[in-house]
């Protein structure tokens, strides 16, 4: 099925995975040439897993999960294929999110430094609880077949606004996270004398923010959407909204969803096409 404007979203799709592999590359340059590298004892090498992890996982990972539904090449496959491979990113998100912060508590606490004190670590521990509570909600509503039409309708337009607002939440932390961790580590010389540690973590972060514009531009272009399946409706007629669900299944929940002036206009529908046949069976007589 040809998509509206493919050269344009294939541009931005390379620019995007581009900028967020280079965003890897230098987070792993960063920590392995800056900071002395990685290690799990306890020391500033415990801790270089936090950003490595989380842009990686919170950030990369994520943001290809939030566009997999635009790629044009998945379109033939079924649905409940990309239910399960969006979840399946956002599953590895989570995990490497959960060892970045063991990770970060570890190295406090071995070396006595107080925990949850900043604000990065306040809007970071609230991403993430966000994050593990749209997986979870977004699971079992929408990937397993236990929650009803009129609910999965209701939770679609809250699901793709909250997903979007917990990504660029994770990427405003990153980059609150990469200028304190600068303040606390660059005294000589200093982080505002421009030292090669600072222009090249500040450029790391520009990355970063770029990245992420890609993903909402992305996202939200209403002619990139995955068109709706023939077999399907969709469950909210906006732009926003990436779920269907069969038309059979719809079907079968019954007339609730329709408003009463439809429900009175079949009636009427019903009752004029009663007229006229009578009246056609009563002139043949």
């Amino acid at each position: 099925m040809a998509m509206d404007g493919y050269r344009g979203f294939l541009g931005l799709l390379v620019s995007a995975l581009l900028v967020g592999f280079l965003s890897v590359i230098f987070t792993l340059i960063w920590v392995l040439h800056y900071r002395e590298g990685l290690g799990w004892d306890g020391t500033g090498l415990e801790f270089n897993w936090h950003p490595v992890l989380l842009v990686t996982g919170f950030i990369f990972i994520q943001g290809i999960a939030i566009i997999v539904y635009r790629l044009p090449w998945t379109w033939k496959c079924s649905k409940l294929l990309m239910k399960s491979i969006h979840a399946g990113l956002h599953s590895v998100a989570a995990i490497l999110a959960i060892i970045a912060l063991v990770a970060v508590f570890d190295f406090h606490n071995a070396g006595n430094i107080p925990n949850m004190y900043s604000l990065h670590s306040w809007i970071g521990l609230i991403a993430v609880i966000l994050y593990f509570l749209q997986l979870f909600l977004g699971v079992f509503i929408f990937l397993l077949p236990l929650a009803s039409l009129s609910l999965r309708a209701i939770l679609m337009p809250i699901h793709v606004y909250s997903g979007l607002l917990i990504f660029g939440t994770v990427i405003a932390t990153a980059l609150v996270g990469l200028t304190e961790k600068l303040f606390f580590v660059l005294k000589n010389p200093a982080y505002n004398s421009l030292p090669p540690e600072g222009v090249f973590t500040n450029t790391l972060g520009l990355l970063i923010l770029l990245f992420g514009a890609f993903i909402f531009w992305i996202v939200t272009r209403p002619q990139w959407k995955r068109p709706q399946e023939p077999n399907s409706i969709l469950l909210q007629p906006n732009e926003g909204t990436t779920e269907g669900v069969d038309s059979s299944t719809a079907m079968n929940s019954g007339n609730v969803d329709k408003s009463d002036s439809e429900l009175n206009n079949e009636v009427a529908a019903r009752k004029r096409n009663f007229t006229l046949d009578d009246a056609g069976q009563r002139s043949t007589m």
